[in-house]
């Protein structure tokens, strides 16, 4: 959550990598709205950048309460599950999935003709089309950049 400087971006290293993960709780799914990244720079490769429900969690950073914003100033706190097994950002180990459900995948381009189109991106489901992610299921951005890390800030919208 940026509070008195810009909301920071996190490098993407040169291996797959968790760049936001949403841990639902065992008592409530999370229904998506939309999602989307920026990167500052064009990868050194053509780079994957995926949207996907996984049954195993990554070690993240673990965000804050705070750092789960709801859209609605009125709305109670997010029930998602906070941790380092559960809700936050850059992972540190990506854990063995066995289980998916890819939502978007983007390949943002390397060639400087294509890369400024690619570094912004943004989605928004139709509500009846929109994915719902069930109890006790992780949502993760993740993102590959084969040859050069790039800086990252990526975002997921939710109902809860």
């Amino acid at each position: 959550m940026p509070t008195t400087a810009a909301q920071a971006s996190v490098t993407t290293g040169t291996v797959i990598k968790t760049m936001l993960q949403l841990s639902t709780p065992a008592t409530r799914m999370i229904k998506l709205i939309s999602w989307g990244y920026s990167i500052d720079d064009p990868p050194g490769a053509d780079a994957v950048i995926e949207l996907l429900q996984t049954d195993v969690a990554a070690t993240v950073t673990a965000h804050v309460a705070a750092g789960v914003q709801p859209l609605d100033a009125n709305a109670p706190a997010s029930l998602l599950t906070l941790g380092v097994n559960n809700t936050g950002y850059t992972s540190t180990v990506e854990g063995a999935i066995t289980a998916t459900r890819v939502f978007d995948a983007q390949s943002p381009s390397s060639t400087s003709a294509e890369a400024a189109a690619a570094m912004a991106y943004s989605y928004q489901w139709m509500p009846d089309e929109a994915p719902i992610i069930p109890v006790s299921k992780f949502l993760r951005v993740r993102a590959t950049t084969p040859t050069t890390a790039v800086d990252m800030r990526c975002w997921v919208c939710w109902y809860e």
